[in-house]
């Protein structure tokens, strides 16, 4: 899960791309992509493998990594983008200023572009930027990004139609929510209560402002997507693909197979498959770092996770190296807490900020907290008798969760744990981590322990929005973890600029996860994807998967298959898509 879920985080993308395969040869094989020239670049339909189905396509909501990716660089535009050394770029914000108010306030102006339009034509405008604030700032909408305008102040300021001014604490990644939470278009969404947004149906339907359009969903099976003609010229204007298809595969056989025919040009590539893809004609692979954590999350609100002894005990259960080796096959690195290897606190020599497998030692701590084998059975009991055992819930179709469950599951049954295995569609495994908001104030959640991930990313790392005390009972806040010095810790970093302050700070933060283990990180993965290589101009990295998307493009020779095999499918095209 989600910085963004991998659930991202993200939770990501990660999470929902599954297969790999190899690329067709065609008459242009041979030909450099310089030998194209740009007016031949426009045209064609690329096919996106995806194992399980995207969440509702509303940036106030859905926090995939595939459905953040997909609002930043193809539906929507963000007010600010990044370079690739990840310095603010304009988008629908042309320019902004800021002036400082106060020792540790900022007033942040927006000035907008007044050429972009949402896709039935309406233009976007200061109203929107509005709205979307407002609405991520209300918790009533119990948005999953609202940690991410926590320094905000309550008030927005429309100066004029295409101007909106902010006031904002002074910290590192002030400018950060609008790089990757673009605004939703007020005039559709307006008369939604805020509670009603996550089930409204413009998630499902959505009319974006980004070089591509909503084309149309069937459920659990593709979406569809389509250039967007009218993009301004300087944000990149039409893209140059036609189509974009986001294809359900669940079967792992059925993907790669689809690779192998052609009839498919992207999907995530499964890390025991890819020193053979590597070496497949007609395919490449791609490795990106990009900021996620594999973990196994634990439900702390529940009696049998509230005692950190336990939670330490079931981490030195585990040996995350083992794990790391068997699940990435040295596509990733073992674990230690959630500060990942793309972080620059991030520090791989301090033994402190990790526990050693050590099982014997786990042993230990679960008797010191009252767990030990008193029938013989092999699973330790409570003075009660009742035996160690949970449910370890791990997302159906996604191979490397599922393995590293299965290795989880075994390990700690050496120390007398028995974690019971239960597979869970995705986007329904999420909404019971999420939960539902209950009359005491809280949210009910349907879960003990999960395996999942979260994506930070390069742009910021904020714990905050997952283990601060104020979260506990917002969308993100699954672990139930409170610590009043942690608290401070995070608090304290999100307004340290200098890092060699900071760099102490997250030091003992760190110590503390480590020690308390409301998650525990099991490795660091990196995504790896495989692209056919008649798709051209794909590039990734920490920013994303999708950074390139409007610059994708097929020679026009090697378009034939996929497209003929889309335009049986497809919609004709029509006008700008109604929502309702």
């Amino acid at each position: 899960m989600a910085g963004e879920l991998s659930r991202a985080a993200v939770p990501a993308l990660l999470a929902l791309f599954a297969a790999c395969g190899a690329g067709d040869a065609g008459p242009e094989a041979d030909a450099g992509p310089e030998q194209v020239r740009e007016a031949e670049r426009y045209g064609g339909t690329a096919v996106v493998l995806l194992s399980g189905d995207l969440q509702p396509l509303n940036p106030l909501m859905a926090d995939l990594r595939g459905n953040l990716q997909l609002h930043q660089f193809a539906l929507f535009t963000p007010l600010l983008r990044y370079d690739a050394e990840l310095n603010p770029l304009p988008g629908l914000a042309e320019r902004w200023d800021t002036v400082r108010v106060t020792p540790d306030t900022l007033q942040l102006t927006f000035h907008l572009r007044r050429d972009v339009r949402w896709h039935d034509g309406t233009p976007t405008t200061a109203d929107d930027v509005v709205f979307t604030f407002q609405r991520l700032k209300d918790p009533r909408t119990a948005s999953p990004h609202a940690e991410m305008v926590r320094r905000y102040g309550p008030r927005v300021e429309r100066i004029d139609s295409f101007t909106v001014r902010f006031r904002v604490r002074a910290a590192a990644d002030f400018l950060v929510p609008w790089m990757t939470r673009p605004p939703v278009p007020a005039h559709l969404l307006r008369d939604a209560p805020p509670e009603a947004l996550s089930r409204h149906p413009y998630g499902q339907r959505p009319v974006g402002n980004g070089p591509f359009r909503f084309v149309r969903r069937v459920p659990g099976q593709e979406w569809v997507f389509e250039a967007n003609e009218a993009y301004p010229e300087a944000l990149g204007g039409r893209p140059y693909l036609d189509r974009v298809v986001f294809r359900v595969v669940p079967d792992a056989t059925s993907r790669l197979t689809e690779l192998l025919s052609g009839s498919a040009d992207v999907a995530g590539a499964p890390f025991v498959r890819a020193d053979e893809l590597r070496a497949t004609p007609g395919v490449r692979v791609m490795a990106v770092s990009d900021g996620t954590w594999d973990y196994v999350g634990w439900n702390l609100r529940l009696p049998l996770f509230r005692d950190a002894r336990v939670r330490r005990a079931l981490a030195l259960a585990l040996d995350r190296e083992a794990i790391a080796r068997a699940v990435t096959h040295g596509y990733g690195r073992a674990g230690r807490t959630t500060v990942t290897p793309i972080h620059w606190s991030y520090d791989d020599a301090d033994p402190s900020l990790t526990l050693p497998h050590d099982p014997a030692g786990a042993v230990r701590l679960l008797a010191g907290a009252g767990w030990q084998d008193r029938d013989g059975d092999g699973i330790v009991e409570d003075a009660s008798g009742r035996p160690f055992r949970f449910t370890l819930k791990v997302p159906a179709g996604y191979a490397a969760y599922n393995e590293a469950a299965v290795i989880v599951q075994a390990q700690l049954r050496r120390v007398g744990v028995d974690a019971v295995l239960q597979q869970v569609e995705l986007n329904t495994l999420i909404d019971q981590l999420v939960g539902r908001a209950n009359a005491r104030g809280g949210r009910d959640r349907d879960f003990e322990a999960v395996v999942l991930g979260w994506v930070d990313g390069p742009f910021s790392k904020d714990d905050s929005q997952y283990l601060h005390t104020r979260v506990m009972d917002e969308p993100n806040g699954q672990a139930g973890y409170s610590n009043p010095r942690a608290d401070w810790l995070m608090d304290t970093l999100g307004v340290t600029i200098d890092r060699d302050a900071a760099r102490p700070l997250w030091r003992e933060l760190q110590r503390l996860i480590a020690l308390e283990q409301p998650y525990t990180v099991l490795y660091y993965p990196d995504a790896l994807f495989a692209v056919r290589d008649r798709l051209q101009g794909v590039e990734m990295d920490a920013r994303g998967y999708f950074i390139s998307i409007a610059r994708w493009w097929i020679p026009p020779a090697r378009r034939g298959s996929v497209r003929r095999q889309d335009r049986a499918s497809a919609p004709q095209p029509a006008a700008s898509p109604r929502v309702f």
